[in-house]
């Protein structure tokens, strides 16, 4: 995982830009905006290099003086947080068409390759409480997903599972052995190919949370890293290259196609 910091969102810096473009046109000075704004010269600053989101008020008062006839003051709709983030829905676009797929799953068995049972047991229980019927949808939604590993043959689907998803109970006993066949069954897929990442030779980095990389089409490869509430799709080179590498080496400390399916069977036996 990098430390390096992500870049402010993209409205963020154009908003800025305008506001140093408008106000440079008119001959106001930095100086003289933050003084009728009521802020420090530096903050007005960071909000015109994009480093700070714009505030309404730099924005009401930015607009009279440069004379920008509410383009300015407008911009401010635009610069409040999406209510619904839509990167799970790009990510379900990249996944139908992707010609490679590589997934790193921690604690639950990975979405294309669980049971029915399981899908249920996590939308009937997970929070927040859902009714029925948008229960009923969602599972149906996970279970239509799944036709991509049949349907794409030439589609590589990689799954580096940590061993700690294959034993932690979801729905019991029963639903967790037939899971586990499932696994047995879609190893025998010539595309598929899944392999357990053992609990003593995991790196830190295989707890820091899932990671899928998809292949594009066009050869481009993104980085989408579901999390609690909120989900990030990376296509910056730098982003995306700092995950393939947290992949790689978890992959690297995996065990191979028949170890691994040996270790199924055998937590399986122990539930």
């Amino acid at each position: 995982m990098t430390n390096e910091p992500s870049q402010p969102p993209m409205a963020w810096r154009y908003c800025g830009n305008q506001l140093k473009l408008w106000r440079t046109r008119a001959g106001v000075t930095r100086e003289e905006l933050a003084e009728e704004a009521n802020y420090d010269v530096e903050y007005v600053k960071s909000m015109e290099q994009g480093r700070r989101r714009p505030t309404l008020r730099v924005l009401q008062v930015a607009d009279p003086m440069c004379g920008a006839h509410g383009l300015l003051e407008a911009a401010h709709d635009f610069l409040q947080p999406e209510k619904r983030p839509r990167h799970t829905d790009e990510y379900m676009d990249l996944e139908r068409t992707a010609i490679g797929l590589d997934w790193y799953e921690p604690l639950y068995i990975p979405g294309l390759l669980q049971t029915e049972e399981y899908v249920c047991e996590l939308m009937t229980h997970g929070p927040p409480p859902l009714s029925d019927e948008l229960v009923e949808e969602r599972i149906g939604f996970r279970l239509k997903r799944q036709e991509v590993l049949g349907d794409r043959p030439g589609t590589v689907f990689n799954f580096v599972i940590y061993e700690a998803a294959l034993r932690t109970m979801v729905g019991g006993a029963e639903v967790m052995k037939r899971q586990l066949e499932r696994l047995l069954e879609v190893q025998r897929m010539r595309n598929v190919c899944v392999q357990i990442l053992p609990v003593d030779r995991a790196p830190y980095t295989a707890l820091a949370g899932p990671i899928v990389l998809l292949e594009t089409a066009e050869h481009e490869t993104l980085a989408y890293l579901p999390g609690q509430g909120v989900s990030v799709l990376q296509s910056d080179p730098s982003e995306v290259s700092c995950q393939r590498r947290a992949y790689g080496m978890m992959r690297m400390q995996a065990l191979g196609v028949e170890d691994s399916d040996e270790r199924i069977r055998q937590v399986a036996k122990e539930l």
